[in-house]
Parts: C-alpha cells; sequence; structure tokens
C-alpha cells in the first residue's frame, strides 16, 4: 500500500499525559504480572516468555474476540482450539490462549517480525537501570504472491491519520471486476491502513494498522504488516526514525525456559515446503548442541511429529 509521497506527518510530539502515564506504569513495574498485556521482562536465562493459560467463553464471544483481547491472532487461536467453533464457541466453552512465545534467535534490537509466525517482537530502549523488556504483538502479512520481503531495513517515517493511494495493481483488478478504485481513500473508516502507519526503507511496505481487525493473524495482505489498531496506536510513538526492522521467516523454533527445560514449536512455511530429513537433523543437531554434557538426547521420532505437525504449540522435549 503506497502512501502519497507528499504526505505530511502530522504531531511529532507525543501527548505528554498518554506518555508519561505508559512511562510511569513501566517505571513502577516489579515484575511480569504488573505489565501490560503482550509485554514481558526479557528472561535472565533461556529464550521463552508468557505463558499458555485458558478462559472460558461467553454467549456473545467469538473465538475471534477471544484472541484480540489476549494478544493473539487468527491462525494463533484455531491452531490451540481445533476442536472449538471459531464463530460460536458457546458459553462456558473452554479456551485456550496461546501466551507463551519463543523468543526469535536474532539480535534483540528494534524490531523482529517473523513472518512465519505471524508475529512482531519489539525491543525497547530503557533507560539505564532498567530491565530490558520485549512486546510481542499478532499481525497480518502478505498473502500468496504477495509476499513481506525479508531483510534487515529500518522505520523512516510516522504518519497519523494517513490517506492510501491504492496501487496500479488494486486499481487495475477493481476495474475488471467492474468496481474501479479511488485514486484515493481519505483518513476514516473506510481507510485500509487506519489511523496510524510507520514507513520502512523498503518502498511501498509499511507497518500499519487496519479496518479489517479480523484478518489480523492471517496472511491476507499484499505485503505490508497489518498491526490491530490498539497494538499500533500503543508503539507508534515510541518507535523511533531510524529503528531497525529485521524480518524473518523461521517457521521452526527451539526453546529454553529458566530451569534449560528444552521446547520446540514449527510453524507452516511461508512457500509451503515440507519439512524434510535434512531440517530434521539440524533442529536435532541443536537440541544436543545446547544440551551437550547432559545425559538427554534429542528424540528424533518427537522432533518429526512436530515437524510434521506444524500447528504452532510449543511442545516440551521429552
Amino acid at each position: 500500500m503506497n502512501p502519497h509521497p507528499l504526505q505530511a506527518i502530522k504531531q511529532l510530539c507525543v501527548s505528554s499525559i498518554t506518555l508519561g502515564t505508559w512511562l510511569f506504569a513501566l517505571s513502577a513495574t516489579a515484575d511480569n504480572s504488573e505489565l501490560p498485556k503482550g509485554h514481558f521482562l526479557l528472561p535472565e536465562e533461556g529464550n521463552m516468555v508468557g505463558q499458555v493459560y485458558t478462559v472460558r467463553a461467553t454467549e456473545d464471544d467469538t473465538l475471534l474476540d477471544i484472541a484480540r483481547i489476549h494478544n493473539v491472532g487468527y491462525e494463533e487461536i484455531r491452531m490451540a482450539n481445533p476442536d472449538v467453533s471459531l464463530w460460536v464457541p458457546g458459553e462456558g466453552t473452554e479456551v485456550t490462549i496461546p501466551g507463551q512465545f519463543i523468543l526469535p534467535d536474532e539480535e534483540r534490537t528494534g524490531i523482529v517480525i517473523n513472518v512465519a509466525e505471524l508475529r512482531l517482537y519489539y525491543y525497547p530502549d530503557v533507560e539505564a537501570g532498567e530491565a530490558p523488556r520485549v512486546e510481542t504483538y499478532p499481525i497480518g502479512i502478505g498473502r500468496d504472491a504477495y509476499n513481506t520481503p525479508l531483510g534487515i531495513t529500518e522505520t523512516t517515517m510516522r504518519l497519523e491519520n494517513p490517506a492510501w493511494y491504492p496501487p496500479e495493481s488494486i486499481r487495475r483488478e477493481a476495474a475488471e471486476r467492474g468496481d474501479p478504485a479511488p485514486a484515493v481513500v481519505p483518513p476514516g473508516a473506510d481507510n485500509p491502513l487506519g489511523k496510524y502507519a510507520i514507513l520502512l526503507d523498503i518502498p511501498g511496505y509499511l507497518i500499519h494498522g487496519t479496518n479489517q481487525p479480523d484478518g489480523i493473524g492471517m496472511r491476507a495482505s499484499r505485503g505490508c504488516i497489518r498491526m490491530h489498531p490498539e497494538d499500533i496506536e500503543s508503539v507508534f510513538w515510541r518507535v523511533p526514525v531510524g529503528t531497525q526492522v529485521n524480518i524473518i521467516d523461521s517457521p521452526i523454533k527451539v526453546g529454553w525456559d529458566n530451569s534449560s527445560k528444552g521446547y520446540i514449536q514449527a510453524f507452516t512455511a511461508t512457500d509451503e515446503t515440507a519439512y524434510g530429513m535434512d531440517t530434521l537433523l539440524n533442529v536435532v543437531g541443536l537440541i544436543e548442541q545446547h544440551e551437550s554434557g547432559s545425559t538427554h538426547s534429542a528424540n528424533y521420532e518427537q522432533v518429526r511429529e512436530v515437524l510434521e505437525r506444524a500447528n504452532g504449540q510449543i511442545v516440551p522435549l521429552s
């Protein structure tokens, strides 16, 4: 989604009340239980944060409503609850919230986006003496033929209430359907960029809000990274221009908690390539490398089953 090149940034100063309240909350925080949802202190040992827990649906809930409240996306909530109706879970139905995360094996700076996981990690700068933190949010990414590009880039501009200028490909497709697209969509309820957009140093690509939040946690965009409106708003003024953005495709993650217990997690690869023997051996080698010197050896059959299922669930290594 290409913003107009003459679109100006407005209100480059943060609301002192809003930011001050947020900073006070963080400075007064003693542990993860007091942090905002999706915010975690970086672990002193291991590479895992959060926990899996359950809630009960009310009569009016959809699974997507529950997912949004608990900071998870469409695919995450669906895979964690394969036997629960997406639209009518039912009064009292127990719903699993996959709120535990293995941090990407990347430098913990700026923003790290794992497209295979459909999740963004933000490592904000902290003041001297403050404990380092990570924030994580579900995202939407590019669908087939519009894959979100990989690599290291940076943020270049912040736009509040951006206008959207549909690219030529969208206008051409709309015209072929007999429903011509406008040359520009002004800010408002019909704007697919939402109220906030952060431009990347990759022409035409943004991190932005959305007017269709049910699509968060899906591969549904034309390459841009979508966030829930409340999530993009929460980070918009706190992500400085020039922040590194590392976009990766890491469908297999191996984690260790603070007691060195191992875990494995696998997602469907974005190119839908099946995991072969080379992948299996690489993952097993990584596990055994971490656990060298112990009497525990990797369970090939368990690792193979996790890779075959690729359902995003974090599985303890046996």
